[in-house]
């Protein structure tokens, strides 16, 4: 084919590397394959202790703990139970448990709504003996009278707040616009009169959410009542005609109307997917050392690599603009869970050349699959555009890709991070003349 055709077939390799897997886990394991849809049955309501790894299909550490995860399931079936969620098809389930990389292993025992994470071993051995000690310590609470609330993991729908508003705002034509407007804070107000027969029926639904959805996002989704009979400004400045009518109040937007189920969980499971779109940004750290680039790009599907121009071309101003453009597109697509990171030209050159960036170019950009090693290339403008354009063709399994030179990553030089201010040329030396007697330069043949 020759080495001209040979680079025509790696560019044309489909970017669908980068999004298509599988799961790790199948129905004949004796892992318990959780979803949205029945993670609260099956753990938050179960007096069981769970073992629950949130992993994603490409995660090569997810891959290599797969059979030690399906080993010590088997080993702790009828005893302990073990449970796996897809966290990258599951984003809001991850969300809730602020799962921010691959694999992470939570315990859930005596409190549900208060997970624990495993740091342990990732060998069954470990797992196992990990799983036991927290079995042991769970039964000598219960022994001593101290089950906390482990046996309340399965609660009723009093216990959980169904006859317990506790965690419900009641809100007042006098109260709404200082709580709501203008928070930081997402709210889902419940419009009601106290003689709805339906807004009695999702009183404690409501009221159960409101306890969970204050738990598993620290409070910043919350759930409100307003009782529109009494509270007529509201109810008529909101356009309320029939009961209950749920709106959903964000910073900076209109409200708009909750059209899902009306059970705890479906209002639990937008609770969170709205608490995910409102999470902050993923962090744009700046490659100083080899751990950077590890710890980001292992952890992540993708790890979006920027080379920036030489301060003393761009200047701090110029730089940060770069680096704006760069948040702004890690936010538009946090949801992703993307790791990113930038470097100045020439501060880690053999990353550059693995990248086909080469020294020219800048400023430049790459996402790189780090379990496959490829990556694809930024061939528009570094502008908000440029990268959305580019980002979007990767989520949508588009684009060309190439192999990461030398089939892996180089060597990643330690450098100094960046101060945040302009560069200074470096100062030469001055070369003292007074010693010299330039009359016996005139003397010297050519």
């Amino acid at each position: 084919m020759g080495m001209f055709g040979t680079s025509r077939l790696l560019l044309a390799v489909s970017c669908t590397f980068f999004l298509a897997a599988n799961s790790l886990y199948s129905s004949s394991d004796d892992v318990i394959e959780l979803t949205p849809t029945n993670f609260n049955k099956e753990v938050i309501q179960s007096d069981s202790l769970w073992l629950v790894e949130f992993y994603a299909p490409w995660c090569g550490h997810c891959q290599r703990l797969t059979p030690e995860w399906k080993k010590a399931a088997t080993a702790l079936k009828g005893v302990v139970k073990v449970g796996a969620v897809d966290a990258d098809k599951h984003q809001s389930l991850g969300g809730q448990y602020g799962v921010r990389g691959f694999p992470t292993i939570k315990l859930f025992g005596s409190n549900k709504n208060k997970a624990e994470d495993y740091q342990g071993g990732r060998t069954s051995d470990a797992i196992v003996d990990a799983a036991l000690s927290a079995l042991r310590s769970l039964v000598k609470d219960r022994l001593s009278g101290r089950s906390g609330g482990y046996s309340s993991g399965k609660q009723s729908s009093q216990e959980s707040g169904g006859g317990d508003k506790k965690d419900v705002i009641e809100l007042t034509d006098d109260s709404f616009d200082k709580n709501v407007v203008n928070s930081d804070d997402v709210w889902l107000v419940e419009f009601y009169a106290p003689w709805c027969g339906h807004c009695k029926n999702l009183e404690p639904e409501w009221a159960a959410a409101a306890t969970e959805v204050k738990e598993q996002t620290k409070g910043k989704v919350k759930l409100a009542a307003v009782d529109a009979t009494v509270n007529q400004m509201l109810a008529s400045r909101y356009g309320i005609r029939g009961f209950p009518t749920i709106k959903i109040f964000q910073k900076g937007e209109d409200p708009v109307d909750y059209d899902g189920g009306r059970t705890r969980s479906d209002i639990v499971a937008r609770a969170l997917d709205l608490f995910s779109e409102s999470a902050p940004p993923p962090e744009l750290l700046e490659i100083i050392d080899e751990n950077v680039v590890k710890s980001t790009c292992d952890a992540h599907q993708l790890c979006v690599i920027a080379v920036l121009p030489h301060i003393l071309d761009t200047g701090a101003a110029g730089r940060n603009s770069y680096l704006e453009v760069m948040l702004k597109m890690a936010d538009k697509y946090k949801k992703k869970m993307w790791g990113w990171l930038w470097t100045e030209a020439g501060a880690q050159s053999e990353l550059e050349n693995s990248l086909g960036i080469g020294g020219f170019g800048y400023p430049a950009m790459a996402a790189v699959n780090a379990r496959k090693m490829k990556f694809a290339l930024l061939k528009g403008s570094f502008s908000e555009q440029g990268i959305n354009e580019f980002l979007r063709e990767l989520s949508f399994g588009r684009g060309s890709t190439a192999p990461v030179g030398g089939g892996g990553f180089p060597k990643i030089n330690t450098v100094e991070p960046w101060d945040g201010k302009d560069g200074e040329l470096p100062v030469e030396d001055d070369i003292d003349l007074s010693d010299v007697d330039l009359e016996d330069w005139d003397k010297d043949e050519l």
